[in-house]
């Protein structure tokens, strides 16, 4: 039972805070990642699937509803994102001493630890 709470709150903690960054997406638009895929010289409509990756992924992660499969999109829009937000600049630190990709990293390390995990039981299509 600890295990499925544990599995739960991780869950959670991830979805929710993926969920910020897209409600603040559809809230001030993306034309920074639409700057971001084009300077990457990739067509321009691939920066809509952060709405995907951002929203409709960390929603189905909270629910415990195909949660594998919505963390492996939550893992490939965090490399996308550090790829393209700090593809250049991958050794460099913060004023903390932190690589300066941080949190998308630990973003994607949670995803994978829910993919391996999987929802638990207080998830809803859970086994």
């Amino acid at each position: 039972m600890n295990t499925d709470i544990a599995k739960l709150l991780l869950r959670l903690t991830l979805g929710i805070m993926m969920l910020f960054h897209g409600v603040e997406k559809i809230i001030n638009g993306i034309s920074g990642v639409k700057y971001l895929v084009t300077n990457a010289g990739l067509p321009e409509f691939l920066a809509y699937g952060v709405y995907v990756g951002e929203v409709v992924f960390p929603i189905l992660i909270i629910l415990g509803l195909y949660a594998r499969v919505a963390s492996l999109g939550i893992a490939f829009n965090m490399l996308m994102a550090i790829f393209l937000a700090y593809g250049n600049s991958l050794f460099e630190l913060n004023k903390y001493g932190a690589p300066v990709f941080e949190l998308p990293f630990f973003y994607l390390i949670t995803s994978i630890v829910i993919f391996l995990l999987g929802s638990g039981r207080y998830g809803v299509n859970s086994k």
